[in-house]
Protein backbone atom coordinates (compact mmCIF):
# COMPACT_ATOMS: atom_id res chain seq x y z
CA UNK A 1 0.00 0.00 0.00
CA UNK A 2 0.81 3.58 -0.74
CA UNK A 3 0.38 6.40 1.39
CA UNK A 4 -0.05 10.03 -0.20
CA UNK A 5 2.06 12.65 1.81
CA UNK A 6 2.00 16.64 0.81
CA UNK A 7 5.71 17.69 0.72
CA UNK A 8 6.77 21.48 0.29
CA UNK A 9 11.08 21.19 -0.90
CA UNK A 10 13.44 23.76 -0.52
CA UNK A 11 15.57 24.20 -3.61
CA UNK A 12 19.36 24.74 -2.98
CA UNK A 13 18.88 25.87 0.38
CA UNK A 14 16.62 29.23 -0.55
CA UNK A 15 13.15 29.80 -1.00
CA UNK A 16 12.06 29.15 -4.61
CA UNK A 17 9.42 31.75 -4.75
CA UNK A 18 10.80 35.10 -6.16
CA UNK A 19 9.70 37.89 -3.86
CA UNK A 20 8.24 35.86 -0.81
CA UNK A 21 11.30 36.62 1.44
CA UNK A 22 14.57 38.66 2.08
CA UNK A 23 17.89 37.33 0.80
CA UNK A 24 16.25 34.44 -1.75
CA UNK A 25 17.46 34.29 -5.71
CA UNK A 26 14.65 34.08 -8.43
CA UNK A 27 13.38 30.74 -9.63
CA UNK A 28 14.78 28.72 -12.34
CA UNK A 29 11.46 29.08 -14.03
CA UNK A 30 11.28 32.90 -14.98
CA UNK A 31 7.64 33.07 -14.31
CA UNK A 32 8.17 34.08 -10.47
CA UNK A 33 6.46 37.66 -10.10
CA UNK A 34 3.45 36.43 -11.71
CA UNK A 35 2.70 34.16 -9.01
CA UNK A 36 3.69 35.74 -6.29
CA UNK A 37 0.53 36.81 -5.31
CA UNK A 38 -0.17 33.23 -5.35
CA UNK A 39 2.30 32.32 -2.46
CA UNK A 40 -0.32 33.36 0.55
CA UNK A 41 2.02 33.88 3.34
CA UNK A 42 4.94 32.27 2.29
CA UNK A 43 8.24 32.42 4.44
CA UNK A 44 11.49 30.42 4.40
CA UNK A 45 10.35 28.64 7.45
CA UNK A 46 7.07 27.75 5.95
CA UNK A 47 9.18 25.83 3.57
CA UNK A 48 11.37 23.06 6.50
CA UNK A 49 11.40 19.53 5.11
CA UNK A 50 8.56 17.56 5.87
CA UNK A 51 5.16 17.51 5.49
CA UNK A 52 3.12 20.39 4.92
CA UNK A 53 -0.78 21.53 4.47
CA UNK A 54 -2.02 24.07 3.68
CA UNK A 55 -2.57 26.52 1.02
CA UNK A 56 1.13 26.46 -0.25
CA UNK A 57 1.84 24.85 -4.02
CA UNK A 58 3.12 21.57 -3.33
CA UNK A 59 4.00 18.54 -4.69
CA UNK A 60 2.08 14.96 -3.97
CA UNK A 61 4.00 11.99 -3.34
CA UNK A 62 3.44 8.42 -2.91
CA UNK A 63 5.68 7.39 -0.52
CA UNK A 64 6.26 3.47 0.78
CA UNK A 65 4.56 3.74 4.12
CA UNK A 66 7.20 2.33 7.30
CA UNK A 67 7.40 -1.39 6.79
CA UNK A 68 6.26 -1.47 2.88
CA UNK A 69 8.71 -3.71 0.74
CA UNK A 70 7.32 -1.71 -2.29
CA UNK A 71 9.89 0.81 -4.99
CA UNK A 72 9.61 4.19 -4.24
CA UNK A 73 6.52 5.84 -6.40
CA UNK A 74 6.09 9.34 -6.91
CA UNK A 75 2.31 10.75 -8.31
CA UNK A 76 1.53 13.83 -8.89
CA UNK A 77 -1.70 15.03 -10.36
CA UNK A 78 -2.73 19.16 -10.55
CA UNK A 79 -6.24 18.77 -10.96
CA UNK A 80 -6.11 18.15 -6.81
CA UNK A 81 -4.66 21.78 -6.37
CA UNK A 82 -6.34 24.85 -7.16
CA UNK A 83 -6.23 25.81 -10.67
CA UNK A 84 -4.21 29.21 -9.92
CA UNK A 85 -1.68 26.99 -8.10
CA UNK A 86 -1.09 24.08 -10.74
CA UNK A 87 1.23 25.55 -13.10
CA UNK A 88 3.61 26.75 -10.20
CA UNK A 89 3.39 23.18 -8.39
CA UNK A 90 4.07 21.32 -11.84
CA UNK A 91 7.13 23.42 -11.98
CA UNK A 92 8.50 22.20 -8.73
CA UNK A 93 7.84 18.44 -9.44
CA UNK A 94 9.61 18.76 -12.15
CA UNK A 95 12.79 20.60 -10.62
CA UNK A 96 12.67 18.17 -7.53
CA UNK A 97 11.82 14.91 -9.18
CA UNK A 98 13.21 15.80 -12.92
CA UNK A 99 15.56 18.12 -14.20
CA UNK A 100 15.88 21.81 -13.52
CA UNK A 101 14.72 24.11 -16.71
CA UNK A 102 12.85 27.09 -17.71
CA UNK A 103 9.22 26.31 -18.52
CA UNK A 104 6.49 27.99 -20.29
CA UNK A 105 2.95 27.58 -21.23
CA UNK A 106 -0.16 29.07 -22.98
CA UNK A 107 -2.00 27.17 -20.37
CA UNK A 108 -0.24 28.44 -17.28
CA UNK A 109 -3.48 29.40 -15.62
CA UNK A 110 -5.12 26.17 -15.41
CA UNK A 111 -2.34 23.65 -15.76
CA UNK A 112 -3.70 20.43 -16.26
CA UNK A 113 -0.57 17.93 -16.03
CA UNK A 114 -0.04 14.35 -14.15
CA UNK A 115 3.06 11.99 -13.66
CA UNK A 116 4.34 8.39 -12.22
CA UNK A 117 7.82 8.68 -11.36
CA UNK A 118 9.31 5.31 -10.41
CA UNK A 119 12.46 5.46 -8.84
CA UNK A 120 14.68 2.11 -9.15
CA UNK A 121 17.78 3.88 -7.70
CA UNK A 122 19.92 5.77 -10.03
CA UNK A 123 17.14 4.54 -13.04
CA UNK A 124 13.87 7.02 -13.26
CA UNK A 125 10.92 6.31 -15.21
CA UNK A 126 8.05 8.52 -15.15
CA UNK A 127 4.90 8.36 -16.84
CA UNK A 128 3.73 12.12 -18.12
CA UNK A 129 0.89 14.11 -19.97
CA UNK A 130 0.55 17.80 -20.02
CA UNK A 131 -0.29 20.28 -21.88
CA UNK A 132 1.73 22.16 -24.68
CA UNK A 133 4.58 23.61 -23.16
CA UNK A 134 8.29 25.24 -24.16
CA UNK A 135 11.16 24.28 -22.29
CA UNK A 136 14.88 25.39 -21.47
CA UNK A 137 17.51 23.93 -20.15
CA UNK A 138 20.67 26.60 -20.21
CA UNK A 139 24.60 26.45 -19.99
CA UNK A 140 23.61 28.17 -16.24
CA UNK A 141 21.55 25.93 -15.14
CA UNK A 142 24.24 22.93 -16.33
CA UNK A 143 27.06 25.01 -14.10
CA UNK A 144 24.87 24.94 -11.33
CA UNK A 145 23.19 21.73 -11.31
CA UNK A 146 24.90 18.61 -13.71
CA UNK A 147 23.88 15.27 -12.60
CA UNK A 148 25.38 13.70 -15.85
CA UNK A 149 22.24 12.28 -17.30
CA UNK A 150 20.79 11.53 -20.63
CA UNK A 151 16.92 11.75 -20.68
CA UNK A 152 15.40 9.91 -23.52
CA UNK A 153 11.76 10.58 -24.71
CA UNK A 154 9.26 8.09 -26.06
CA UNK A 155 5.94 9.87 -27.00
CA UNK A 156 3.02 8.34 -27.16
CA UNK A 157 0.79 11.10 -28.01
CA UNK A 158 1.34 14.19 -29.65
CA UNK A 159 4.43 15.70 -30.68
CA UNK A 160 8.09 16.78 -29.13
CA UNK A 161 10.38 19.11 -30.67
CA UNK A 162 14.03 18.95 -29.52
CA UNK A 163 16.95 21.78 -30.44
CA UNK A 164 20.43 20.72 -29.00
CA UNK A 165 23.91 21.08 -30.70
CA UNK A 166 23.79 21.10 -34.19
CA UNK A 167 20.07 18.68 -34.36
CA UNK A 168 16.75 20.44 -34.73
CA UNK A 169 14.21 17.17 -34.51
CA UNK A 170 10.54 16.51 -34.34
CA UNK A 171 9.02 13.50 -33.27
CA UNK A 172 5.84 12.06 -33.18
CA UNK A 173 3.58 8.87 -31.75
CA UNK A 174 5.53 5.67 -30.90
CA UNK A 175 9.13 7.62 -31.81
CA UNK A 176 11.73 8.23 -29.13
CA UNK A 177 14.08 11.00 -28.68
CA UNK A 178 17.11 11.05 -27.00
CA UNK A 179 19.13 14.25 -25.56
CA UNK A 180 21.58 14.68 -23.24
CA UNK A 181 20.99 16.75 -19.64
CA UNK A 182 24.82 18.37 -19.69
CA UNK A 183 23.96 20.33 -23.21
CA UNK A 184 21.40 23.57 -23.15
CA UNK A 185 18.62 22.35 -24.84
CA UNK A 186 15.66 23.82 -26.14
CA UNK A 187 12.45 21.90 -26.66
CA UNK A 188 8.75 21.99 -27.75
CA UNK A 189 5.63 19.81 -26.78
CA UNK A 190 2.66 20.03 -28.83
CA UNK A 191 -0.56 17.89 -28.73
CA UNK A 192 -3.65 20.15 -28.60
CA UNK A 193 -6.47 19.62 -27.76
CA UNK A 194 -5.89 16.57 -26.17
CA UNK A 195 -2.57 16.21 -23.58
CA UNK A 196 1.44 15.42 -24.69
CA UNK A 197 1.65 11.62 -23.55
CA UNK A 198 5.14 9.66 -23.17
CA UNK A 199 7.80 7.57 -21.00
CA UNK A 200 10.60 9.73 -20.13
CA UNK A 201 13.51 7.60 -19.11
CA UNK A 202 16.53 9.59 -17.01
CA UNK A 203 19.74 7.55 -16.26
CA UNK A 204 23.41 8.00 -15.16
CA UNK A 205 25.57 8.57 -18.42
CA UNK A 206 28.08 6.19 -17.18
CA UNK A 207 25.75 3.68 -16.16
CA UNK A 208 25.44 3.13 -20.56
CA UNK A 209 27.81 0.25 -21.80
CA UNK A 210 28.18 2.07 -24.91
CA UNK A 211 31.17 4.21 -26.18
CA UNK A 212 30.28 7.74 -25.18
CA UNK A 213 31.55 9.41 -28.73
CA UNK A 214 29.03 6.96 -30.39
CA UNK A 215 25.99 7.61 -28.34
CA UNK A 216 26.50 11.15 -28.61
CA UNK A 217 25.84 10.71 -32.28
CA UNK A 218 22.43 9.62 -31.22
CA UNK A 219 21.72 12.82 -29.03
CA UNK A 220 18.50 15.09 -30.49
CA UNK A 221 18.09 12.33 -33.19
CA UNK A 222 14.74 10.86 -34.13
CA UNK A 223 14.65 7.02 -33.45
CA UNK A 224 12.00 4.71 -34.44
CA UNK A 225 9.53 3.34 -31.55
CA UNK A 226 7.04 1.08 -33.55
CA UNK A 227 8.84 -1.96 -35.11
CA UNK A 228 11.69 -4.37 -34.20
CA UNK A 229 13.65 -3.32 -30.90
CA UNK A 230 12.26 -0.03 -30.89
CA UNK A 231 8.64 -1.48 -30.46
CA UNK A 232 10.53 -4.15 -27.78
CA UNK A 233 11.55 -0.86 -26.26
CA UNK A 234 8.22 0.92 -26.32
CA UNK A 235 6.10 -2.21 -24.73
CA UNK A 236 8.93 -2.60 -22.21
CA UNK A 237 8.52 1.27 -20.95
CA UNK A 238 4.55 1.36 -21.12
CA UNK A 239 4.29 -1.67 -19.46
CA UNK A 240 7.02 -1.54 -16.47
CA UNK A 241 4.93 1.91 -16.13
CA UNK A 242 1.96 0.88 -16.05
CA UNK A 243 2.78 -1.60 -13.09
CA UNK A 244 4.81 0.25 -10.95
CA UNK A 245 2.64 0.23 -7.68
CA UNK A 246 3.20 -2.93 -7.83
CA UNK A 247 7.10 -3.64 -7.67
CA UNK A 248 8.81 -4.50 -4.23
CA UNK A 249 12.44 -2.93 -3.20
CA UNK A 250 14.15 -6.37 -4.10
CA UNK A 251 12.53 -5.99 -7.34
CA UNK A 252 14.12 -1.63 -8.12
CA UNK A 253 17.92 -3.06 -9.24
CA UNK A 254 16.72 -5.58 -10.68
CA UNK A 255 13.96 -3.58 -12.95
CA UNK A 256 17.16 -1.00 -13.34
CA UNK A 257 19.50 -3.48 -14.60
CA UNK A 258 16.54 -4.49 -16.89
CA UNK A 259 15.55 -1.39 -17.85
CA UNK A 260 19.36 -0.33 -18.84
CA UNK A 261 19.76 -3.81 -21.01
CA UNK A 262 16.87 -2.65 -23.03
CA UNK A 263 18.00 0.88 -23.59
CA UNK A 264 21.64 -0.29 -24.41
CA UNK A 265 20.05 -2.88 -27.19
CA UNK A 266 17.62 0.14 -28.43
CA UNK A 267 20.63 2.30 -28.91
CA UNK A 268 22.88 -0.04 -29.72
CA UNK A 269 20.77 -0.83 -32.53
CA UNK A 270 21.11 2.30 -34.66
CA UNK A 271 25.36 2.31 -33.81
CA UNK A 272 27.89 -0.24 -34.55
CA UNK A 273 26.76 -3.62 -33.13
CA UNK A 274 30.11 -4.49 -32.39
CA UNK A 275 30.06 -1.75 -29.18
CA UNK A 276 27.82 -3.89 -26.80
CA UNK A 277 28.70 -6.30 -24.70
CA UNK A 278 27.47 -9.54 -25.69
CA UNK A 279 25.57 -10.13 -22.27
CA UNK A 280 23.81 -7.16 -23.07
CA UNK A 281 22.06 -8.82 -26.04
CA UNK A 282 20.93 -11.38 -23.80
CA UNK A 283 19.35 -9.84 -21.25
CA UNK A 284 17.02 -8.06 -23.90
CA UNK A 285 16.67 -11.43 -25.28
CA UNK A 286 15.95 -12.84 -21.66
CA UNK A 287 13.46 -9.69 -21.24
CA UNK A 288 11.49 -11.27 -24.22
CA UNK A 289 11.27 -14.40 -23.64
CA UNK A 290 9.97 -13.95 -20.30
CA UNK A 291 6.84 -11.38 -21.98
CA UNK A 292 6.20 -14.16 -24.25
CA UNK A 293 6.11 -17.02 -21.59
CA UNK A 294 3.76 -14.56 -19.24
CA UNK A 295 1.36 -13.79 -22.33
CA UNK A 296 1.03 -17.93 -22.90
CA UNK A 297 0.73 -18.98 -19.04
CA UNK A 298 -2.39 -20.41 -20.70
CA UNK A 299 -1.68 -23.10 -22.69
CA UNK A 300 -0.90 -26.23 -21.17
CA UNK A 301 2.17 -27.02 -24.06
CA UNK A 302 3.89 -24.33 -22.87
CA UNK A 303 7.35 -25.80 -22.53
CA UNK A 304 11.46 -24.99 -23.18
CA UNK A 305 10.86 -26.51 -26.85
CA UNK A 306 7.98 -24.43 -27.65
CA UNK A 307 9.23 -21.20 -26.25
CA UNK A 308 12.94 -21.85 -28.00
CA UNK A 309 11.61 -22.07 -31.19
CA UNK A 310 9.24 -19.03 -31.27
CA UNK A 311 12.80 -17.10 -30.51
CA UNK A 312 15.00 -19.42 -33.16
CA UNK A 313 16.91 -20.25 -30.36
CA UNK A 314 18.11 -24.11 -29.40
CA UNK A 315 16.11 -25.44 -26.11
CA UNK A 316 20.20 -25.51 -24.57
CA UNK A 317 20.17 -21.92 -25.03
CA UNK A 318 17.08 -21.18 -23.65
CA UNK A 319 18.17 -23.22 -20.26
CA UNK A 320 21.67 -22.02 -20.27
CA UNK A 321 19.97 -17.86 -20.86
CA UNK A 322 17.52 -18.97 -17.46
CA UNK A 323 20.55 -20.45 -15.67
CA UNK A 324 22.87 -17.34 -15.57
CA UNK A 325 20.35 -16.01 -14.19
CA UNK A 326 20.30 -18.00 -11.37
CA UNK A 327 16.57 -19.84 -12.22
CA UNK A 328 15.61 -23.10 -14.84
CA UNK A 329 12.78 -22.43 -17.42
CA UNK A 330 10.22 -24.64 -15.88
CA UNK A 331 10.66 -23.25 -12.32
CA UNK A 332 9.92 -19.51 -14.10
CA UNK A 333 6.54 -20.55 -15.57
CA UNK A 334 5.55 -22.86 -12.55
CA UNK A 335 6.01 -19.86 -10.17
CA UNK A 336 4.21 -17.35 -12.98
CA UNK A 337 1.35 -19.48 -12.67
CA UNK A 338 1.30 -20.25 -9.00
CA UNK A 339 1.06 -16.62 -8.58
CA UNK A 340 -1.76 -16.25 -11.40
CA UNK A 341 -3.53 -18.73 -9.33
CA UNK A 342 -3.16 -17.20 -5.91
CA UNK A 343 -4.22 -14.02 -7.51
CA UNK A 344 -7.13 -15.68 -8.44
CA UNK A 345 -7.78 -17.33 -5.68
CA UNK A 346 -8.72 -14.25 -4.13
CA UNK A 347 -10.33 -12.35 -6.70
CA UNK A 348 -14.53 -12.18 -4.85
CA UNK A 349 -15.25 -12.07 -8.89
CA UNK A 350 -13.88 -15.57 -8.96
CA UNK A 351 -15.39 -17.14 -5.43
CA UNK A 352 -17.70 -19.36 -7.24
CA UNK A 353 -15.07 -21.30 -9.63
CA UNK A 354 -13.59 -24.46 -8.79
CA UNK A 355 -10.19 -24.44 -7.61
CA UNK A 356 -9.55 -27.17 -10.65
CA UNK A 357 -11.17 -24.28 -12.68
CA UNK A 358 -8.86 -21.29 -11.92
CA UNK A 359 -5.86 -24.30 -12.00
CA UNK A 360 -6.64 -25.15 -15.19
CA UNK A 361 -7.44 -21.69 -16.41
CA UNK A 362 -3.08 -21.13 -15.68
CA UNK A 363 -2.09 -24.19 -17.34
CA UNK A 364 -2.17 -26.62 -13.91
CA UNK A 365 -4.06 -29.51 -16.05
CA UNK A 366 -3.83 -32.75 -13.19
CA UNK A 367 -5.11 -31.02 -9.98
CA UNK A 368 -3.02 -32.77 -7.44
CA UNK A 369 -0.16 -31.42 -8.74
CA UNK A 370 -1.33 -28.21 -8.89
CA UNK A 371 -2.57 -28.68 -4.93
CA UNK A 372 0.85 -30.26 -4.22
CA UNK A 373 2.91 -27.07 -5.87
CA UNK A 374 0.78 -24.52 -4.18
CA UNK A 375 1.19 -25.61 -1.14
CA UNK A 376 4.96 -26.00 -1.27
CA UNK A 377 4.84 -22.62 -2.50
CA UNK A 378 2.20 -20.84 0.31
CA UNK A 379 2.04 -23.24 2.56
CA UNK A 380 -1.60 -23.90 2.81
CA UNK A 381 -3.69 -25.94 0.42
CA UNK A 382 -5.46 -23.67 -2.25
CA UNK A 383 -8.70 -24.19 -0.63
CA UNK A 384 -7.58 -23.14 2.92
CA UNK A 385 -5.87 -20.19 1.23
CA UNK A 386 -9.11 -18.96 -0.56
CA UNK A 387 -11.03 -19.53 2.91
CA UNK A 388 -8.94 -17.06 4.23
CA UNK A 389 -10.38 -14.08 1.88
CA UNK A 390 -13.03 -14.77 1.54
Amino acid sequence: MLSTVLSVRRLDGVCRWTGCCPGQRPGYGGWGDRHRSRRRGCTCAALTAGPQRGPLSAVWAARPREGDDTVLVTEFRTLDLPAAERFASWYDMTVSALIPSVVHSDHEGDFRASARVLDLGGVQVSALAYPSLETRRTAKMIRRSDPESMQLMLTLRGGHRILQGSQDTTSGSREVLLFDTSRPWHGWASADPDPVEGVLVQFPRALLPLPANKVKRLTGMRLCGREGVGALLSAYLTQLSAGAASYTTADGPRLATLTLDVLTAFLAHHLDAGAVPPQTYRGALLLKVRAFIQQNLADPELSPATIAAAHNISPRSLHRLFEENGATVARWIRVRRLERCRRDLTDPLLCSRPVRAIAARWGFTDPAHFSRAFRTAYGTSPQEYRQQYQ
